[in-house]
């Protein structure tokens, strides 16, 4: 009995592990992106895809349904952290890429209206 309370325990701390997003891109220099026009449009091309990829764009297209869908749960720190400054830039600085990756990504507005208290709380005007 013991040992099978053992494996279980065991499982459910794999498939918790398993439910995070890979962190390989954490380090990735946000910053220079949002300050290099080239750099934020071929992300941001990848994002609606009229564009290349690169791995970490790839990762983040494929990433991001299921991370609004879940309010980032598994995210890292540093990813929720990235994921609030490329918003606050995006909204503040590049209001018709905004508007795209809102069609493009919540179409119905669903996502727009669960997040508008924690924007709104976060001091984010969407």
């Amino acid at each position: 009995m013991k040992m099978l309370l053992t494996l279980l325990l065991l499982g459910v701390v794999l498939v918790a592990a398993e439910e995070k997003y890979t962190t390989k891109y954490d380090n990735l220099d946000v910053d220079e992106i949002l300050k290099s026009d080239r750099l934020f449009t071929n992300y941001f091309k990848c994002l609606i895809e009229t564009g290349k990829c690169t791995p970490e764009g790839r990762e983040l297209k494929k990433s991001l349904p299921d991370a609004l869908k879940t309010e980032c749960s598994k995210c890292s720190e540093r990813q929720r952290s990235n994921t609030d400054k490329v918003i606050r830039f995006i909204i503040d600085n590049k209001p018709e890429e905004w508007k795209q990756l809102q069609t493009k990504f919540d179409p119905e507005d669903i996502y727009i209206k669960r997040y508008r208290a924690q924007a709104t709380n976060a001091g984010i005007k969407i």
